[in-house]
């Protein structure tokens, strides 16, 4: 039975026919988080982006789709994501039993320019009965433009269909320096992009105190922004003053005390929760079911 709180974040889409709605309600019903209107989120693109030795050498098991398919059924989650061929290799064995996001667009190491190949459609996604696609968009970089064509593009196909759309906003390139790719401000801006092109879902990375954009300092001055929970409340305020799903990513591994004080930040910050890849599947399964049910717990308040 759906929840108030769900249905009070579904009642800001608008705009929504119910088969959009109905997929995100399955992910926000789903899991031990379900009803709660948060989120935990597993992630498995990092083989596409880093290479699989660097990205599962450290647990070998994770070689295996059926793997991340298992870890995100048995913690409880979300939802899982990851592009064609990883939810294409258990998408029989586990239908039905967590709902899955299509990542259709994807870059590697060797790339120099800030730009992703489109790898998967709609047709696909619904072909593996996914919630939503996820496609990810690099404001900052001379490819941005081609690349919110592409979303464009495929957001409306998908709702077409009924399936929401994830963004994964991470600024980088063009005349972007490397030092603001966290800033807050640049952070907050890429969050309001992703909202602007129709995103149901928004990703993006935690912000640092960093203000990086020379005409955007005078806006940000006399605040603290020292505060991790005070900044994410900045970007859920940039989202459509609240009015769209963000999740943060957990970013590179880090000790666990770290990374359950993001989620205190972010829970505490409004946000509505963690899509969160290396920190757990890097782990021993045991240390990452346990990692995640604790991350579980901080955002249902208990921790």
């Amino acid at each position: 039975m759906m929840t108030p709180i769900v249905k009070a974040i579904l009642d800001k889409y608008e705009s929504d026919n119910p088969g959009v709605k109905a997929n995100l309600a399955r992910i926000l019903m789903h899991g031990k988080l379900g009803g709660t209107g948060k989120l935990i989120i597993l992630p498995v693109d990092q083989g596409f982006e880093h290479g699989p030795a660097r990205s599962f050498s450290v647990n070998p098991a994770a070689y295996d789709p059926h793997y991340h398919y298992q870890l995100a059924i048995d913690a409880g989650l979300s939802a899982y994501a990851a592009p064609l061929g990883m939810l294409e290799a258990g998408a029989a064995t586990f239908a039905g039993q967590v709902p899955t996001i299509l990542k259709v667009n994807s870059s590697n190491s060797w790339a120099t320019g800030a730009n992703q190949a489109v790898t998967g459609s709609v047709e696909d996604a619904v072909r593996l009965g996914c919630s939503a696609i996820g496609f990810t968009i690099y404001p900052g970089s001379d490819d941005l433009f081609e690349m919110i064509g592409q979303i464009r593009e495929l957001s409306a196909e998908a709702k077409s269909v009924g399936i929401a759309t994830v963004i994964w906003s991470y600024p980088r390139g063009g005349a972007l320096p490397k030092s603001g790719e966290l800033a807050l401000d640049v952070g907050a801006y890429a969050a309001h992009m992703a909202a602007l092109l129709g995103a149901h879902i928004i990703k993006v990375k935690l912000p640092s105190d960093h203000i990086e954009q020379k005409e955007a300092k005078p806006m940000y001055e006399g605040t603290d922004w020292s505060k991790q929970s005070d900044r994410v409340a900045h970007v859920v305020q940039s989202s459509f003053a609240g009015r769209r799903i963000v999740v943060f990513s957990g970013g590179a591994a880090k000790g666990a005390d770290a990374v359950y004080q993001d989620a205190r930040d972010i829970r505490d910050g409004g946000g509505n929760g963690s899509i969160i890849g290396r920190n757990t599947f890097q782990r021993e399964r045991g240390d990452a079911l346990a990692m995640l049910e604790k991350l579980v717990r901080i955002y249902k308040g208990e921790e």
